[in-house]
């Protein structure tokens, strides 16, 4: 602080007054120091004002994943509507809260919903521990849940649903819980499809058909409540009643037994038609050879006498004895003895002796004896 200037005091009249001159402030060391701080102070104050002011406007900044998707709620209402209400991956900018607020969303996953309603009561403790429950004397409705098939029967069944979520605005927003909303319909979806299929159908036959039938109706469902959901699989677990299961036990044996009796008979008889297939197959073959070796053995008899045709119309008898010589030919060219027996003048037939097992004659070379060189009689 400075000091006010003194004022020069008043004399008596007529004395001689002085003017003092005024002394130059002088300021407090501490003063300055505290004045220095509070500037400062006030400086550091107006930077984290700003700071604090900048990550209020960016506190609703945020960085989207491929995995998501986001949506702006300005005042509680998406901004945009359908597929341009969704943000894509990348940097989605906002008002600050509460004016907006930014909600993620799961893109591309697949989401589940399980069904119990038509499955026994299970203990927890002992379905983690491994064991099986053991059944009650009866079914009680209260407790065990259970649908009816077609034919008038009761079967357990228990489901598994993956879907996939198409529109994410209606899924999440246009309703209170979207997910209870998916149970529900597979629920309402394994009653239907049980009343449209028969007992055996359900349990062995035709398991896959029915797993169809509660997927399409539940995909009906969904479309017709508009939760913006597309059913990808259903998982279906059947079983009978448990105070039955011994007596579908043994029908299932009995039917394994015939399937296998009957497979093993059609594999006998395709055994069978396949060896008399071979075979007939063979026998055709041979017979069309045959037919083919004597057609041509025939065709070329046929061609043979009717090259001798002409020879035989010139003069039958020249050509009987000319064929007949020739054939003599053919027959004697390999024979070692030949004899000729003539037709006698008489007719009357010729006696021939054989003399049989005799010995063999030695050549005419072996049985000529060599002269001595240099002798001569």
């Amino acid at each position: 602080m400075s000091e006010q200037p003194q004022q020069p005091r008043k004399g008596p009249p007529g004395a001689t007054r002085l003017r003092l001159t005024p002394a130059a402030p002088v300021e407090d060391a501490g003063s300055q120091a505290l004045s220095e701080a509070l500037r400062s102070s006030f400086f550091l104050v107006k930077i984290a004002m700003v700071l604090l002011a900048l990550y209020f406007c960016c506190s609703n900044f945020k960085f989207v994943s491929e995995q998501e998707r986001a949506v702006v709620l300005r005042f509680g209402r998406p901004v945009g509507e359908g597929e341009a209400a969704l943000a894509g991956p990348g940097l989605l900018m906002a008002f600050p809260y509460p004016i907006d607020e930014v909600v993620s969303l799961p893109a591309a996953q697949i989401l589940s919903a399980a069904s119990s309603v038509g499955w026994y009561m299970e203990d927890p403790r002992t379905t983690a521990a491994g064991a099986a429950v053991p059944p009650r004397p009866t079914l009680n409705p209260v407790q065990d849940g259970y649908t009816l098939t077609g034919d008038g029967n009761i079967i357990h069944v228990k489901a598994t649903l993956r879907y996939r979520v198409i529109e994410p605005i209606k899924f999440y927003f246009n309703f209170t819980n979207s997910a209870e909303l998916v149970t529900n319909a597979l629920n309402n979806a394994l009653y239907h499809a049980s009343a449209r299929f028969t007992v055996d159908d359900a349990l062995r036959r035709n398991l896959a058909g029915l797993q169809e039938k509660v997927a399409a109706r539940t995909e009906e469902l969904l479309r017709e409540q508009d939760l913006g959901a597309q059913v990808q699989q259903v998982d279906l677990v059947t079983a009978p009643p448990r105070q039955v299961k011994e007596a579908f036990d043994q029908v299932t044996a009995a039917e394994n037994q015939r399937s296998e009796l009957i497979n093993e008979a059609e594999g006998y008889a395709n055994n069978i038609l396949s060896r008399a297939k071979g075979e007939a197959e063979a026998r055709r073959n041979r017979g069309l050879a045959d037919r083919t070796r004597l057609v041509t053995e025939v065709e070329a008899e046929a061609r043979y006498f009717k090259e001798l045709l002409p020879s035989y119309n010139q003069g039958p008898e020249l050509f009987a004895r000319r064929l007949q010589a020739e054939t003599l030919g053919r027959v004697m060219t390999n024979a070692q003895e030949k004899f000729f027996l003539p037709a006698r003048a008489d007719g009357q037939p010729r006696e021939v002796r054989l003399q049989l097992s005799r010995e063999a004659q030695k050549p005419k070379a072996a049985l000529e004896t060599p002269k001595p060189a240099g002798h001569s009689h």
